[in-house]
C-alpha cells in the first residue's frame, strides 16, 4: 500500500510550483512527483486524455483531482496558510506563473486547467504506482 492519500504533481523546473511545494513541508499525508515523471503521465492521461502542463493535486480518498490554480489553492488550505494566502494564489496563478516562466526562461506556458474535478476511474487505476513513485518533499534534484 502507498504511504500517500495524495500526490502532488509539478514542474521541479518551475520556480513557482517549487515554491508552492514547499507547503508539502506542512502536510505529511502529500507525496510530490515530478511532472515528467512516467507515472505521473501515465495518470494524467488517464485522467485527461492528453496531459495538462500544470499543477495537479490528487486526492485519493476524497476522489478529487485539482488542477492550476486550484491545486495551488487546496494545498496553501492544507498546509494551514491563511485564506489570504490561498486567495492570492487563486486570483493571481496565471500572472505569477507567466512571470516565473519569464523569468526562469521555462518557454512553456501552464495550461488552461484550474478546477476541481472528480477522479476518473481509469485514472484510479493509475494512482498506487504514482503513490509509490512520490517523494516527501520536494523533487528538484538541488534540493
Amino acid at each position: 500500500m502507498a504511504r500517500f492519500s495524495s500526490v502532488l504533481i509539478y514542474d521541479g523546473e518551475c520556480p513557482y510550483c517549487s515554491v508552492a511545494a514547499k507547503a508539502l513541508e506542512q502536510v505529511d499525508d502529500i507525496g510530490a512527483i515530478s511532472w515528467y515523471d512516467e507515472s505521473a503521465q501515465s495518470f494524467l492521461t488517464a485522467q485527461f486524455d492528453e496531459p495538462p502542463f500544470a499543477m495537479v493535486l490528487v486526492d485519493r480518498p476524497a476522489k478529487q483531482v485539482y488542477a492550476g490554480r486550484a491545486a495551488a489553492e487546496e494545498l496553501a488550505g492544507r498546509a494551514g496558510l491563511p485564506d489570504l494566502v490561498g486567495s492570492l494564489v487563486r486570483e493571481n496563478y496565471e500572472r505569477i506563473a507567466h512571470v516565473v516562466g519569464l523569468a526562469s526562461g521555462r518557454g512553456r506556458e501552464p495550461d488552461d486547467v484550474h478546477e476541481r474535478y472528480v477522479l476518473a476511474d481509469d485514472a484510479k487505476d493509475c494512482f498506487g504506482t504514482l503513490a509509490r513513485n512520490a517523494v516527501d518533499r520536494d523533487i528538484r534534484a538541488d534540493a
